[in-house]
C-alpha cells in the first residue's frame, strides 16, 4: 500500500470510530440499573434528585436516586404500560398507573411532588413524606392509543 492509501484507511477508521461513538452516546445505557452512580447521563429535571434512563429489549427503565446516590426506586415502561422494579430503598412506595404502592403508609407529604423525570411518554415525580420516606409516582404523559404506537 502506498503512503496515501494508508493515510486514507487510517482516516476512515478514525472517522468511523468517532461517528459510532457519537451514535452510542446519544442512546440510553443498557446496563447499570440499580447502581448508585451508573455510567450514564443524569437526566433529572430537578437538582435535588438524580434520574437515569436505561433501554433494553424495547423497555425503558427509569431509576431515581437521591442527592447522595442512594437508589430510591425504579420503573419500567413500554407502550403505556408500567411496572415497579424491586430495587431501591423505597421500592415499596413506588406507584404506577397499573400498580399502586405495595405498602400503605400513614405519613403525609412533606412537600409538593417534584418532577424528577419527564419525556414525551412518561413523568416520574418524587414526594418526600413526613416520616422520611419518599414516594415515587410514574404516570403516562400521552394518550394510551398514541403511547402504544410510540417506539419506546
Amino acid at each position: 500500500m502506498t503512503k496515501t492509501t494508508l493515510c486514507r484507511v487510517a482516516l476512515a477508521g478514525l472517522l468511523f470510530a468517532g461517528l459510532s461513538g457519537a451514535a452510542l452516546a446519544a442512546q440510553p445505557a443498557a446496563t447499570g440499573l440499580g447502581q448508585a452512580w451508573p455510567n450514564t447521563t443524569d437526566v433529572s429535571a430537578s437538582p435535588n434528585w438524580h434520574a437515569y434512563v436505561f433501554m433494553l429489549g424495547g423497555v425503558k427503565y427509569i431509576q431515581v436516586n437521591d442527592r447522595n446516590g442512594n437508589v430510591i426506586g425504579a420503573v419500567g415502561t413500554s407502550s403505556g404500560q408500567f411496572i415497579t422494579l424491586p430495587i431501591g430503598t423505597f421500592a415499596q412506595l413506588v406507584s404506577t398507573p397499573q400498580q399502586p404502592a405495595a405498602v400503605a403508609t400513614t405519613s403525609q407529604p412533606a412537600s409538593t411532588p417534584t418532577t424528577v423525570y419527564q419525556d414525551d411518554t412518561v413523568q416520574v415525580t418524587a414526594t418526600p413524606q413526613t416520616d422520611g420516606t419518599v414516594r415515587l409516582t410514574a404516570a403516562s404523559t400521552c394518550d394510551p392509543i398514541e403511547c402504544s404506537n410510540h417506539a419506546q
